[in-house]
């Protein structure tokens, strides 16, 4: 064994003291803490993180481990009605099996050397999504669907030149976050109010917001509250006559029953591809997916991999492979408009495997019958005493708000009742949305049946007692 200099770590890189202060004056730092100034000061921890003795040995880990998983419950085995995002779909048996081959688990980006259908695949998916949203270019999946709309609205931004974002106010705090951090400090934030009766965005307060420095009308079809938005036309017409573009957000499982936002004028649609296939997991299981029409002055504004067609060398051969890569930062580094780095290419895969199984006709069955039960749960769940559901007049496909506050119960009061007897009850948006009450955000897939929705509203009968 070599002796080594006071504070240097065997297994971490460039911990030599001199050869740490050669990078920070590199980069203009004269302590490693210059590089957290953007961490405000109470989110820091000024003292050692307070962990247990270390395990001597593989077993005793073993055995640590497998007592937390032991810990774990899972939609699998509760009545989940959680949605916010991330939702309880059925997963056909093929997804899995597609998605474990070896060919295609490790899909971090490929290459052709490397490629061993994975182009195809993510090609194939593209196109099926371009069918699904009614628009011609989709790219390979990032992040998740966060992303995606961050990144729709900062394309918007470059095509247009302009400095401000109008985002209807119904948007989940977590995204608006993830949103209004990723635009900083180039573009702002106007929020445009929700109509309290509807829960739709109020057209009139949104042509009151934009003008000639807005970028991008951003909207949700269903809303983040469930909403669907009968006004589509409206606001991109609004948006279109600011010489503003329009960006909507769409959940691909409800295009089987509502108009792609295409079809009513939108410019570029974003989202989230985890209702196609892909298990809900803690912090996985998502896709962020972008469309427009084959415009070459969009298309040059994605940073992301868009993969395409084209014959070989060989007569009645085609590849598969990047579509104008010069434009992303693979090809140009720094001088991209936009940094992208891992994409999300396994769960493209694997929602291509979904739409292939399911088809139009299978889309259209499973938008149905996600708003025939959630139809359904509203109905009865209105019906409740102490129980209110804000926007009982609007439209839904598979989310809703419901209000415990006539009765006089929190949302946490009645998730920790619902949990004790094996239910996962709505997200809690009270915080986000305490104009709306004591508001939690119910999701019904096509997995909830009717039993399992009369077994909810006869549970929350006695719990709201």
């Amino acid at each position: 064994m070599t002796d080594r200099p006071a504070g240097v770590h065997p297994y971490i890189p460039n911990s030599v003291a001199a050869v740490k202060q050669a990078m920070l004056a590199a980069v203009g730092a004269a302590t490693a803490d210059d590089l957290y100034d953007a961490i405000p000061e109470r989110l820091r921890l000024r003292r050692p993180l307070d962990l247990p003795p270390p395990l001597r040995s593989e077993a005793e880990l073993v055995r640590h481990v497998e007592g937390l998983l032991d810990r774990n419950r899972s939609t699998r085995e509760l009545v989940s009605f959680l949605g916010a995002g991330c939702y309880d779909h059925h997963v056909p048996a093929v997804c899995d099996e597609v998605n474990g081959r070896g060919e295609f688990l490790t899909a971090y980006a490929g290459e052709p050397y490397e490629d061993h259908g994975r182009f195809q695949a993510l090609f194939e998916y593209e196109s099926m999504m371009a069918e699904l949203l009614e628009m011609d270019v989709v790219n390979v999946p990032n992040y998740d669907g966060f992303q995606a709309t961050a990144t729709a609205l900062r394309m918007a931004a470059r095509l247009t030149g302009r400095r401000r974002l109008a985002i209807t106010g119904s948007i989940g705090r977590d995204r608006l976050s993830k949103v209004a951090d990723y635009v900083a400090p180039d573009l702002a934030v106007d929020l445009v109010p929700f109509e309290p009766a509807s829960g739709l965005l109020d057209v009139a307060a949104l042509r009151a917001v934009i003008g000639p420095d807005t970028a991008a009308v951003y909207v949700e079809n269903p809303s983040f509250l469930g909403v669907v938005e009968t006004r589509l036309a409206e606001i991109v017409d609004a948006a279109h006559r600011a010489a503003a573009l329009a960006v909507v957000g769409v959940d691909p499982s409800t295009l089987g029953v509502l108009a792609p936002p295409a079809s009513f004028g939108a410019d570029i649609a974003c989202g989230d591809i985890q209702p196609l296939g892909i298990h809900q997991h803690w912090g996985g299981g998502h896709g962020g997916f972008i469309a427009s029409a084959d415009d070459p002055r969009i298309v040059m504004e994605y940073p992301s991999r868009l993969f395409g067609i084209a014959p070989t060398a060989v007569e009645g051969e085609y590849g598969f492979g990047d579509v104008a890569y010069e434009r992303t930062s693979f090809a140009i580094r720094e001088e991209g408009k936009e940094w992208v780095g891992t994409a999300s290419a396994l769960w493209g895969i694997t929602a291509g495997v979904y739409l292939a199984l399911m088809g139009p006709r299978g889309m259209v069955e499973l938008g149905e019958a996600m708003m025939a039960r959630t139809a359904y749960a509203m109905a009865r769940l209105g019906e409740l005493p102490g129980v209110r559901l804000p926007f009982a007049g609007s439209h839904h496909v598979k989310e809703f708000v419901v209000d415990f506050g006539p009765g006089g119960r929190s949302v946490a009061q009645v998730n920790r009742a619902l949990l004790r007897r094996g239910i996962l009850g709505g997200a809690d948006v009270s915080r986000e949305f305490p104009e709306l009450g004591q508001a939690a955000l119910f999701a019904v897939t096509e997995v909830r049946t009717q039993a399992e929705i009369d077994r909810l509203v006869e549970t929350l009968a006695e719990v709201l007692r």
